[in-house]
C-alpha cells in the first residue's frame, strides 16, 4: 500500500476554484484502478492550505493515475491557482 500526500497552498481568491475542480474530480480518481482512497483535509490554522491524503495498491496504480488524461486535466486546472511550490511524498505505512 502506498500513500501519497499532497501539500497545497492557493490565495484566497483561487480557494473556491480550488474546491469545486476537486469536487467535480474526486469520484472519478477514487474509480481508478488501485485506489483505494482519497480524502481532502484543510489547515485549521491557514485556509488557503489544503493536503490530499491517496492510498493506492501500488507505484505503478499511482502512476497509471498519473499518465493518464484524468490527472492531466485536473493537474492542468488546479496547477495555476496554487500560490506556493505543491509539496508531495510518496510513503508506506510502517507496521506497528
Amino acid at each position: 500500500m502506498l500513500v501519497r500526500i499532497v501539500h497545497m497552498h492557493f490565495t484566497k481568491e483561487h480557494v473556491e476554484k480550488f474546491l469545486e475542480i476537486f469536487g467535480e474530480s474526486a469520484n472519478s480518481i477514487r474509480a481508478m484502478d488501485g485506489c483505494r482512497r482519497l480524502e481532502l483535509l484543510r489547515d485549521i490554522a491557514d485556509e488557503c492550505h489544503f493536503t490530499t491524503v491517496s492510498h493506492w495498491d501500488g507505484v505503478a496504480h499511482l502512476d497509471q493515475y498519473r499518465d493518464s488524461d484524468l490527472f492531466r486535466n485536473v493537474w492542468g486546472r488546479v496547477k495555476p491557482l496554487f500560490d506556493q511550490k505543491p509539496r508531495a511524498h510518496s510513503m508506506r505505512e510502517v507496521p506497528a
